[in-house]
């Protein structure tokens, strides 16, 4: 008996230093503190999703809607609304498993999941059409969502999206250390109770090119929000969720103008992505800013406004003059 307990204790010891070595959740009522303002606003369904949503800039502008990308939340979209908000109505939301959203109630991170974020969002907002922009997952929940109602969309804006294959004879992208892990059931399980600072830092780091859009706030806020209670199950739970890649050869259908800004120096998705985009849509304009990564909203949030801001006064006078 006491060669068993001595040679048990060791494992005891290590099972007992990894629990207390995991990352804890942190407290939603202290995150909506910090991470909400005076335009947050939460819409919730009879099922109990509840999304996290602001809308700001002119009331009587043309509204855009902007869908953040994987481990991001609507604070990505901020440097936009600033500067944007002049003239247009912006609206930006957190999609389910994400920040203050937190988890989706029935684990649907799918396409059909998140599209019922959007439409919870817009029901409350009373949009029946709307300028739909979408960076990297939030892109492809936008081309998408443009797909399944071509009639509520005046314009289409793609920033860095997911959803298109590689083309011929191209490698992987590197990508970065978090989506390196959620690549494999074990770095899954490992990220889901295990999330240093540092690794979530280095993550965030690796997914930009000009490295002062991430500093310690931005970091903070990253580590802080994936942490909220189920966040990190839902980010294991997503990057096992059905894509539907054959989508990618529907895009064509898309007939709205549409908008394709890109970072050169995106580590994530390929700049060769927005070609295929721009092959695909019938109705496309490219544009991919050298020194930028995959967030070119915070990266190059001047040069990206003006783009958007150029493309929408070319584009949306002759929709709105068809819909009234």
């Amino acid at each position: 008996m006491k060669k068993l307990l001595l040679l048990t204790l060791p494992f005891v010891a290590v099972f007992a230093g990894l629990w207390l070595l995991r990352t804890p959740d942190t407290d939603p009522a202290a995150m909506t503190d910090k991470y909400t303002n005076a335009q947050s606003r939460f819409v919730e369904n009879t099922e109990g999703l509840r999304v996290h949503y602001r809308e700001g800039g002119n009331p009587e502008g043309a509204p855009i809607i902007f869908v953040h990308g994987t481990s991001a939340s609507l604070h990505t979209w901020a440097p936009l609304t600033e500067r944007l908000g002049e003239d247009y109505r912006i609206i930006t939301y957190t999609q389910p498993g994400h920040g203050l959203t937190g988890p989706h109630p029935r684990d649907d991170y799918s396409y059909t999941g998140m599209a019922e974020a959007l439409d919870l969002v817009t029901e409350e907002l009373g949009l029946d059409h709307f300028t739909l922009g979408g960076n990297s997952m939030g892109g492809w929940v936008a081309w998408r969502y443009a797909l399944a109602n071509p009639t509520r969309i005046n314009a289409l804006i793609l920033l860095d999206a997911s959803g298109m294959p590689l083309r011929a004879g191209e490698e992987a992208p590197p990508l970065n250390l978090g989506f390196k892990l959620l690549q494999t059931p074990f770095g899954r399980m490992l990220m889901q109770n295990y999330t240093p600072r540092p690794l979530v830092a280095k993550s965030a780091r690796q997914t930009v090119s000009v490295q002062s859009v991430m500093d310690e706030a931005a970091i903070d806020r990253y580590w802080e929000l994936i942490r909220l209670p189920g966040n990190r199950r839902a980010a294991a739970l997503g990057a096992m969720a059905d894509r539907d890649a054959h989508y990618a050869d529907h895009v064509g259908e898309i007939t709205a103008p549409t908008l394709i800004l890109w970072g050169a120096e995106d580590q994530l998705i390929f700049a060769s992505a927005a070609k295929t985009f721009d092959e695909r849509l019938p109705n496309a304009h490219v544009i991919v800013y050298d020194g930028v990564g995959h967030i070119p909203m915070e990266e190059a949030p001047d040069r990206t406004a003006s783009d958007i801001d150029a493309f929408l006064q070319a584009v949306l006078e002759p929709q709105l003059e068809l819909q009234q």
